[in-house]
């Protein structure tokens, strides 16, 4: 099958259409998903996403923290992060996961630190498309003023040494050297996890 950008679709009057060009999340993002963050009030009650516990939830309570750097080493300050990930028990919200909790949360990251925060539960195991368990991991998608398209990544967890070896995600990946860059460490009572879009410490993305 050709690539089917090479034949765009036409109009009913038979002119070619063109690829549309591609934009970066510019600076209107935060305006339309976190308005309260940015004093805008009376959209929302709160913003969608501030928080992932919404009961009480089975699970060991964690916090998430990081932040997102270029590659000259600087956090981005306008950088906005959703996250989603399985209950404590390996499960999804509204495929079996645990009451009182969403599954899925959104952080804009602190305007003066670039740091972002999230309040959840340590993900439990779940089954790859073969049925292998996959290690615990959070699903992270990065959105920013540069981005044409949102980031994909994983962040797993350092402490979780037995499932990362079998994990089918990180054992796939072609330069192991690089899975450290996608391990949240321990540090001062939460999981840091900072992503580096360029250069030497690079994060690993998922084209999906």
């Amino acid at each position: 099958m050709g690539n089917p950008l090479s034949n765009p679709p036409s109009n009913p009057l038979g002119e070619r259409f063109k690829e549309s060009p591609s934009q970066t999340a510019g600076p209107y993002v935060h305006i339309g998903c976190t308005p309260n963050f940015l004093g805008i009030e009376g959209v929302y009650p709160e913003d969608l996403g501030t928080r992932m516990i919404t009961g009480n939830p089975d699970g060991e309570r964690i916090t998430i923290k990081g932040r997102v750097i270029d590659g000259a080493g600087n956090a981005l300050k306008d950088a906005l992060i959703e996250v989603w990930q399985a209950d404590a028990a390996g499960k999804f919200a509204g495929r079996g996961g645990a009451e009182g909790f969403a599954g899925w949360g959104r952080s804009p990251g602190d305007m003066t630190t670039g740091e972002f925060t999230f309040e959840t539960v340590k993900p439990g195991r779940v089954p790859a498309p073969d049925g292998r368990p996959q290690a615990p991991h959070v699903t992270f998608w990065i959105v920013a003023r540069g981005i044409n398209l949102g980031l994909h990544t994983r962040m797993y967890f350092a402490d979780e040494e037995a499932a990362n070896a079998e994990d089918p995600i990180l054992t796939r990946i072609e330069h192991q050297s690089r899975v450290p860059t996608l391990l949240a460490k321990k540090e001062g009572g939460a999981y840091r996890f900072d992503i580096h879009l360029q250069g030497e410490n690079e994060t690993i993305f998922f084209d999906i």
